[in-house]
């Protein structure tokens, strides 16, 4: 492997697929395929926690977390498990179409190309679940006759065998992928205070991908179908969940001499099954209380018309998604079934959208507007607008915009159970809407780049967890529209290279409160993550990544209750990869090097992270 020989570039302009780009004054996070090679972590979540402000709603990783708390958050927002975050893979939405949260098990990190984070709603391009900002992913294009084996083992059972491939034929593209992932888990209780119910708590998956691109030199057509199948053990013999979903999509774009045409679709199937208990004081008995079945369908696409670019650049488009989806909850009395409680619906939402930039020799201007439609959510503006003025090596940026979040058919229609906390659904939630303004400052040298920035967001009908009871053996809570909030904070990038030594270093301060004085639960104030990555090139190169990733205290509840206080932490972090011969490789990722114990939330019971976890394993990478 061969060692960057410069830090990369400050990247000003978002991707909405393919070759539809448009310059942004966000504060845009890159991560190339190396940075996203050289971070330990099964999913891609555990890799992207390195970038400032980047969490799900609880700090358990997607290896244990169940999937309805897998929602992403940036800049302190938070979430409910829905994410607050627009997460799309190859221009299509991860974002689960009933509930908002992620899979992250369906995207394999190997074969991602990069990844960009954008923190803030600083355009108009994207409409819901954009309060926080957008994940972008972008898969390997298709190379000749590439091929791509791995084999991972570990402690904890873990298993996870890979495989990738690509092959190009005169003007088509094929590339597809295969993973799959198996661990025997880990308590998530103190095990000093584990009862004969606790188990390890687990996730079993298999995922695969196949993709078929046409291209010329003016056109790219792009057919895609991913599917999933994963079940999960959350704690205890009772409760566990299962999904299965698939994805069809296609994008499709043309040049037309001074204009780019984009056009994208997907359809998604999708079945959830989840099973709750309820847990005896000493944890040495459990009683199943109910079971859930969700199926749901999403259909959706977009039509984007860009300007070539040039003094005035822009971009105009509309876009549309279908959700139906239902919750079927059977009641358990007594171990027999006592009832069935059923929620569900339709959400349809369309939006109308244009994005601009304007060149004034050094002082660029932007402007966005955006209509959205959100059906029984009911119509949204959403504006952006903001300046960005370079001089050398230096940037200065600044922004103001709003926007907004529908609740999802989840938080409208389905109970939910963790542990003995049962959180209600509200189905007379209101949208959430945003309004921010941001400033920032950005340095890029060959070998040193500095990020550094402010921002100020009024948060109104913020959907949160409100704490209705509360005791040491139970807890209910129900999704509403809480009081308004602020996040005042700040955040900071450095990336510097030294010779064959990298290292990069991420810091946020977001202080989320609302308007009564408050915390934001699960939100902490200081984030902050810190690499060095050593490099060996030559016939076998060497990789060696350090890294530590530190959050400070955070609540569990809104009542911000010190019995429900989460502390900080840090946690050591290591990747090795060598090379053995051109394409083969040794690979070894270890997390919490420390062994240290990470409460993750209170279900009224504490709940933990993971223990110390390495993997060791073989692949191969190149043309055959």
């Amino acid at each position: 492997m061969e060692a960057p020989k410069t830090v990369p570039p400050v990247r000003t302009s978002v991707t909405v697929f393919e070759r539809i780009e448009q310059e942004s004054p966000a504060a845009i996070s890159t991560l190339d395929k190396l940075d996203i090679e050289k971070a330990p972590g099964v999913n891609l979540d555990d890799r992207l926690r390195m970038v400032p402000g980047f969490s799900l709603f609880r700090r358990n990783s997607s290896i244990t977390a169940n999937p309805t708390t897998q929602g992403v958050s940036l800049r302190g927002v938070g979430s409910t498990g829905a994410s607050r975050t627009l997460v799309l893979w190859d221009g299509v939405p991860l974002n689960d179409p009933f509930g908002g949260w992620i899979y992250w098990t369906r995207v394999p990190a190997e074969e991602i190309e990069r990844s960009e984070v954008t923190r803030g709603a600083t355009t108009s391009l994207f409409g819901d679940r954009t309060m926080s900002g957008s994940v972008a992913l972008f898969t390997r294009p298709a190379e000749p006759l590439r091929l791509s084996i791995g084999m991972e083992g570990g402690n904890l059972g873990t298993v996870q065998p890979s495989a990738g491939f690509s092959h190009v034929v005169g003007k088509f593209g094929f590339s597809g992928f295969f993973r799959a992932f198996d661990t025997d888990g880990y308590l998530i209780v103190p095990k000093e205070r584990a009862g004969s119910v606790d188990t390890p708590a687990n996730v079993r998956f298999a995922a695969g991908a196949f993709k078929t691109d046409y291209s010329t030199a003016v056109q790219r057509l792009s057919l895609k179908i991913d599917i999933l199948a994963e079940e999960r053990a959350n704690g205890t013999p009772l409760q566990t969940n299962s999904t299965g979903l698939g994805t069809l999509s296609g994008n499709y774009s043309r040049d037309f001499g001074t204009m780019s045409l984009g056009l994208t679709g997907y359809h998604s199937r999708e079945q959830y099954h989840q099973s709750f208990s309820t847990i005896a004081a000493d944890r040495n008995s459990e009683r199943l209380t109910s079971f859930q079945s969700v199926p749901s369908t999403a259909f959706g696409g977009g039509g984007y018309l860009k300007g070539r670019p040039g003094r005035f650049n822009w971009t105009v488009g509309s876009d549309v998604q279908n959700v139906d989806g239902v919750s079927n909850e059977t009641v358990i009395t007594n171990g027999l079934p006592s009832g069935l409680r059923t929620g569900g619906g339709t959400q349809t939402q369309r939006g109308i959208f244009a994005q601009g930039d304007a060149r004034f020799g050094k002082l660029q201007v932007f402007f966005g507007s955006r209509e959205q439609f959100a059906g029984r959510a009911g119509n949204f503006y959403q504006p952006s607008a903001g300046l960005a003025y370079g001089k050398g090596p230096w940037r200065w940026r600044a922004s103001s915009y709003r926007s907004f979040r529908a609740p999802t058919l989840n938080e409208l229609y389905r109970e939910f159970r963790a542990g003995n906390t049962t959180t209600q659904a509200n189905a007379n939630l209101r949208p959430e809407k945003l309004w921010a303004v941001e400033s920032g400052l950005d340095y890029h040298a060959e070998s040193f780049t500095i990020r550094a920035g402010g921002f100020y967001q009024e948060v109104s009908d913020l959907i949160t967890n409100v704490t209705l009871s509360s005791s040491s053996t139970a807890i209910v809570r129900q999704r509403q529209n809480a009081a308004a909030a602020t996040i005042r904070g700040m955040e900071a990038e450095l990336d510097k290279r030294i010779r064959q030594v990298r290292f990069q270093s991420s810091y946020l301060f977001a202080d989320s409160r609302f308007a009564t004085g408050e915390r934001v639960p699960q939100v902490a104030k200081h984030q902050g993550s810190a690499q060095a990555t050593w490099y060996r090139s030559g016939k076998y190169g060497t990789l060696v990544t350090l890294g530590m990733r530190s959050t400070g205290l955070q609540f569990e509840d809104d009542r911000n209750t010190y019995a429900q206080l989460l502390p900080g932490y840090a946690l050591l972090q290591l990747s090795v990869r060598q090379e053995l011969r051109k394409g083969l490789a040794a690979t070894l990722g270890m997390e919490n090097l420390a062994g240290r114990r990470i409460l993750t939330g209170y279900t009224p019971f504490p709940q933990t992270g993971g223990p110390l976890m390495f993997r060791v394993g073989l692949r191969w990478d190149g043309r055959i």
